[in-house]
């Protein structure tokens, strides 16, 4: 056993191929404020709870060290979660289909806080990103 615990997810960091396009969906459509711009290094820390979404351009100076983006036939990551509040899942996801983006049915799975609803929609670069509401009182 370690001598650590983990507490949260700190932060999340997105290799992008259009920075503004991502910022677009995650800051204007999901709400994400932005906490910090490194311009320098082709950065955008966007807050999400009490952690962060970091944005790195592929073709930025940072996104540059990281290689080739992933394409259509493969990601680095299989999806995140956001729990978010309130969860109406028809609302959101009119909103999120009206605003271009794929949105997969909502249903019940396992998180953090227990069994709860969520819906999986997809950001610009095709990462798959969970929403989920509360969890079910047993």
């Amino acid at each position: 056993m370690p001598a650590f615990t983990i507490l949260h997810i700190d932060h999340l960091v997105l290799r992008v191929g259009d920075l503004q396009r991502s910022l677009a969906f995650y800051h204007e459509l999901l709400g994400c404020p932005v906490r910090k711009r490194r311009d320098s290094l082709g950065m955008i820390h966007l807050g999400a709870g009490d952690g962060l979404i970091d944005l790195v351009a592929i073709n930025g100076p940072l996104g540059r060290q990281g290689g080739a983006q992933p394409g259509p036939s493969g990601h680095n990551v299989d999806h995140f979660c956001l729990r978010i509040e309130p969860f109406d899942e028809p609302s959101l996801s009119a909103l999120l289909r009206e605003a271009g983006v794929r949105v997969e049915a909502g249903e019940k799975r396992y998180g953090a806080e227990g069994e709860g609803v969520s819906l999986y929609c997809y950001d610009p670069d095709g990462n798959r990103v969970e929403l989920k509401g509360p969890p079910i009182q047993a």
